[in-house]
C-alpha cells in the first residue's frame, strides 16, 4: 500500500501547473516568487532550480505548449512521411488543440497588458521554435528544387510562418464557433494558400506575406 505521506515530486511541470492555476484562481499574477512559493508550499530553492524568475515562467509555459504539441506529433508513426505542407498543417492543428486545452490561461495571459506588443514578450522563445520548425521545412523543399531561382528564402519563410501563427492566434482568440471549427478552417485555408504562394511565386521580402495576411484578415472579418 502506498504511503499517504508520499512526498510530491517538484519539477518544472509541477511548478508550471501550480503557476497557471494560481493565475486563474486569483485572477492575477503572483507579486513575487516568495508569495507564489508560500501559497503553493514550494521551497524557493526548488523554484529557482527550474526558473530564474516569474517572467521566465511566462515564457516557459509557451515553450511547454510547443514541446507538448511536437511530442504528440512525433508519436504518430505516419508523421515522418508527411509532406512539408502536411507537417505545417499538423503543427498548427496540434498547437491549437494544446492551446484550447489551456484556453482560459492563454486568453488571460494575452490580455495581461494594455499594450499588445508587451503581451507578445512572453512568446519570444515560442517564436524561435516556430521559426526553426519552418526553416527545417523550407530547407527540405529547397533541396528538392533543381534551380536556385526556384528556391525560397529561408529567413522570409520562417518569419512568414511566425506572422501566420500570430494571425491564426488572433483569429482563435475571437473564434466563438462550436469546437473552434472556424479556426480549423482558417488554418487549412491559410496554410494551403501560403504553400501555393511559395510553390508558384518565390517571395523576395516579407511584405508580400504581410499583404497575404491582410487579405486573410479582411476575408475572415
Amino acid at each position: 500500500m502506498a504511503s499517504a505521506n508520499k512526498k510530491q515530486t517538484i519539477n518544472d511541470q509541477y511548478i508550471i501547473s501550480k503557476y497557471m492555476n494560481y493565475v486563474l484562481e486569483h485572477d492575477a499574477y503572483p507579486k513575487s516568487v516568495y508569495k507564489f512559493c508560500k501559497d503553493n508550499k514550494i521551497k524557493e530553492e526548488e523554484f529557482y532550480t527550474f526558473f530564474g524568475s516569474l517572467d521566465s515562467m511566462d515564457k516557459s509555459i509557451w515553450n511547454a505548449f510547443f514541446i507538448t504539441a511536437v511530442d504528440a506529433m512525433n508519436r504518430n508513426k505516419e508523421y515522418a512521411s508527411f509532406s512539408t505542407r502536411d507537417k505545417m498543417l499538423t503543427l498548427y492543428y496540434t498547437l491549437f488543440e494544446v492551446l484550447t486545452l489551456n484556453r482560459s490561461y492563454v486568453l488571460f495571459a494575452l490580455k495581461r497588458y494594455d499594450i499588445p506588443f508587451k503581451n507578445l514578450n512572453q512568446l519570444r522563445g515560442f517564436r524561435t521554435h516556430i521559426k526553426n520548425f519552418a526553416k527545417e521545412l523550407i530547407e527540405i523543399d529547397n533541396d528538392e528544387k533543381m534551380f536556385k531561382i526556384t528556391k525560397n528564402p529561408i529567413s522570409v519563410f520562417s518569419e512568414g510562418a511566425w506572422l501566420q501563427f500570430l494571425f491564426l492566434l488572433n483569429f482563435w482568440v475571437g473564434d466563438e464557433s462550436a469546437g473552434f471549427e472556424k479556426t480549423d478552417v482558417a488554418i487549412e485555408k491559410s496554410v494551403h494558400t501560403i504553400f501555393d504562394l511559395f510553390d508558384n511565386t518565390p517571395l523576395n521580402n516579407v511584405l508580400d506575406f504581410g499583404k497575404f495576411l491582410w487579405n486573410e484578415k479582411v476575408r475572415w472579418n
